[in-house]
């Protein structure tokens, strides 16, 4: 990984999604994962050991929600941007995702160029 790559870290509880999206990233020489996680909590801490450049964050997941995570990341000073992915175009999620500390919200019946485009 050179100086001109953005390190992205990936935290989404459906595999498929994390892998498919993955798979979508890789086609970019600009961008990597370097970590993935199924849960909030698994996310905070590897957003703690790795401070990626980005970190891609599902907003409704099992046990700590992406909110939750997200509120908990800035509480612990990682500073990495961090976009909200989710299925959801409620207002109101947008707002407090932008509240709680999110650099942008993605929606994921975007088309994948549209997702990488915006990345």
């Amino acid at each position: 990984m050179n100086d001109l790559t953005t390190s992205i870290l990936l935290i989404d509880d459906h595999p498929l999604l994390r892998k498919g999206l993955q798979q979508l990233i890789e086609f970019e020489d600009e961008l990597t994962v370097i970590g993935e996680a199924a849960s909030g909590k698994e996310g905070l801490a590897l957003a703690i050991e790795t401070d990626p450049d980005l970190i891609i964050l599902d907003l409704n997941m099992q046990g700590m929600d992406g909110l939750e995570t997200l509120k908990t990341m800035r509480a612990n000073d990682v500073t990495s941007r961090i976009i909200m992915l989710t299925v959801s175009d409620n207002d109101e999620d947008v707002l407090t995702a932008i509240s709680y500390g999110a650099d942008g919200y993605l929606l994921k019946d975007m088309d994948p160029e549209e997702i990488l485009e915006k990345i």
